[in-house]
């Protein structure tokens, strides 16, 4: 259990030490700054480097850690709770930016930023965590070092059927966020770290479960087994077209590509009551009984 224990304490540094640059970048750089770049690159690079180490686990840990699936579920579930509490409005997720730039939410150039910033902060997370690797402070890091040169691919599976199982995990992701994005996060963190967990689980054997473009470019991309047009499919291509479906489905149209709804037919929230028309004409006099009641005129002899 003493490699757990390092791998957790390392959750705990990663975490704190990007905080502390969120904290720092609010602070001295401006809003739109904070907000392209720093937030994003702070928010990938956390992303990365626990993903990285938690796969370590996953791989390694049930056969020489002592510890089973069930344990690297919860850690998965925990911090992906943790990060939707710390990122701080940051996506971390290449097709996440691109939804909010096809809801009008953003512009070109404020998504381009923000994904070169996810792009830098992904890939510096993988260059340190394989620099903490090579410390070997577990026998577990010791291990992953012999068998790092020679990884291979996640894609375990046809390329249709892995591409089509990526794809169904974004959707699946997009559309929960989608559902929960105005909830309070006391509801919508626990929502998007079940959801995270449940794909990881029955995805994980065949693709790795990433649902992250970003983050697969920086863990796999440079694994032998798959070439990089394969990579391309299955990691950009499926989950953009997975959100692109959840978008569709949720919205019924694309706001930036299509002004009309292409799904559902739009009603009005409000009825308008039915004016009635009471037509008189001169010289009619209304009658009124009442209920129960005789006619006031008396039958004449």
């Amino acid at each position: 259990m003493d490699g757990l224990n390092v791998s957790i304490a390392f959750f705990f540094l990663v975490v704190g030490v990007c905080q502390v640059l969120r904290w720092l970048s609010k602070r001295l750089l401006s809003p739109g700054m904070h907000g392209c770049l720093a937030r994003e690159f702070a928010g990938s690079f956390q992303l990365c480097m626990s993903c990285l180490e938690l796969r370590m686990l996953m791989e390694i840990g049930s056969w020489s850690g002592g510890f089973g699936l069930d344990v690297v579920l919860t850690l998965l579930f925990l911090l992906s709770a943790v990060h939707g509490a710390s990122l701080d409005g940051a996506s971390a997720n290449p097709t996440v930016s691109l939804q909010e730039f096809l809801l009008l939410e953003s512009s070109l150039a404020v998504v381009v930023a923000k994904l070169l910033a996810q792009a830098l902060g992904a890939g510096t997370g993988w260059a340190l965590t394989r620099l903490y690797w090579s410390w070997e402070l577990s026998q577990l890091h010791f291990l992953q070092n012999l068998i790092a040169p020679e990884c291979s691919s996640f894609i375990r599976a046809s390329l249709p059927h892995a591409a089509f199982l990526e794809g169904s995990g974004s959707f699946l992701f997009h559309l929960v966020l989608l559902k929960v994005r105005q909830s309070h996060p006391l509801y919508r963190v626990p929502a998007l770290a079940a959801t995270v967990t449940f794909l990881t689980y029955t995805a994980g054997p065949f693709t790795g479960a990433f649902f992250n473009p970003a983050l697969a470019t920086a863990t796999t991309f440079h694994c032998s087994g798959s070439s990089f047009w394969d990579y391309i499919h299955v990691y950009w291509l499926g989950p953009l077209a997975g959100m692109l479906a959840a978008l569709l489905l949720f919205h019924g149209n694309i706001p930036r590509l299509f002004q009309k709804n292409l799904l559902y037919s739009q009603k009005s929230k409000y009825k308008v009551p039915k004016a009635k028309v009471t037509a008189q004409v001169e010289g009619d006099k209304p009658q009124r009984k009442r209920k129960g009641g005789k006619s006031n005129s008396e039958p004449r002899a």
